[in-house]
């Protein structure tokens, strides 16, 4: 393997990768905050279908990161009013979420545009073209550093730069501020917060707001980054994946980009070698396409090591009186 097709992986795994850790992100906040919330799959769905469906009748990507943005915090909403308001199951307020995405982004599309349930394909201004960072064509041809600027660091989208920027933002917000502090505290022990004078329930519904707005833009990135327009089920278990991702990570943001582009680059390797010819075996297609989620599977069993979740995750705050 040479190094220009190495360069192509990671390229490729970076681009993949996004969408999972925006919503590792998404879930971190959530889950410090202790709501549990596997419903990450149905916000980046409802997303992805806002955000293609408005850049088309716009012909701007900006309305329609907005519009993904305004269908994922919907859905957040609910889940927040489920889980925090009336104190129901999270984990099943998540799961009726993405049945509810599911159903109603294919009901949605195929009652607007006719098409089977997908949007049409979108071009120009109605999507996220690649940026050329400046001196990307004349370092071309210096060594090694050239190639890698060139082609590993340039020529992504504006939302490829914003998801690695959150990656330090979560750390300071989680770590050096005081909302930070207050909402790691709510997820270990909510009695002593609210003993304090904080809000509980405004802290976690801060914390359901901000995954909601990043699982908002991984979806739109979805839609209008990596394709052209929104298919079935096009988030194809990403929010599954990145909530083991977050697990495999120990809800820790840095932990959470390395985690995370683990499972792109397993999604790279499985899209670069269909058939992969090991010299002594041939592995099969369908294999190396299971990869990433047989890396879930591992994950979620156990296998990488004790995880220990938030104290006081999944369960509702009863104020004591």
């Amino acid at each position: 393997m040479d190094f220009a097709t190495v360069l192509q992986m990671v390229d490729s795994a970076i681009r993949l990768m996004t969408p999972l850790l925006l919503a590792c992100l998404a879930g971190l906040y959530s889950e410090r905050a202790g709501i549990f919330d596997i419903g990450l799959e149905g916000k980046m769905l409802m997303a992805a279908f806002t955000s293609a469906s408005v850049a088309y009748a716009t012909g701007d990507v900006w309305l329609g990161l907005l519009a993904g943005i305004a269908g994922s915090m919907a859905l957040s909403l609910i889940h927040g009013l489920a889980s925090i308001t009336f104190r129901g199951n999270q984990l099943i307020s998540g799961v009726a979420i993405n049945f509810l995405a599911a159903g109603l982004t294919v009901l949605l599309g195929q009652k607007i545009f006719g098409l089977g349930g997908r949007t049409p394909s979108l071009e120009g201004a109605a999507r996220f073209n690649p940026i050329d960072l400046p001196l990307a064509d004349s370092l071309k041809g210096v060594p090694v550093i050239g190639p890698v600027y060139a082609e590993l660091i340039s020529g992504h989208t504006i939302l490829v730069y914003v998801a690695f920027l959150c990656v330090p933002l979560t750390w300071w917000v989680l770590y050096r501020t005081r909302f930070g502090l207050r909402l790691r505290a709510v997820g270990e022990n909510p009695a002593s917060v609210d003993t304090a004078g904080v809000s509980v329930t405004r802290m976690r519904y801060a914390a359901v707001a901000i995954c909601g707005v990043l699982c908002g833009i991984a979806g739109a990135y979805l839609a209008t980054g990596i394709s052209a327009g929104f298919v079935k089920d096009m988030t194809a278990g990403r929010g599954y994946i990145a909530l083991a991702a977050l697990i495999f990570a120990k809800w820790r943001p840095w932990p959470a980009l390395f985690a995370t582009f683990l499972f792109g680059l397993m999604e790279a390797v499985s899209n670069r070698y269909p058939d992969l010819d090991l010299g002594f075996v041939t592995v099969p297609s369908m294999f190396m396409n299971a990869l990433p989620y047989i890396l879930t599977v591992i994950i979620l069993a156990g296998f990488v090591g004790r995880a220990i979740p938030p104290r006081a995750g999944g369960e509702p705050y009863v104020k004591e009186r």
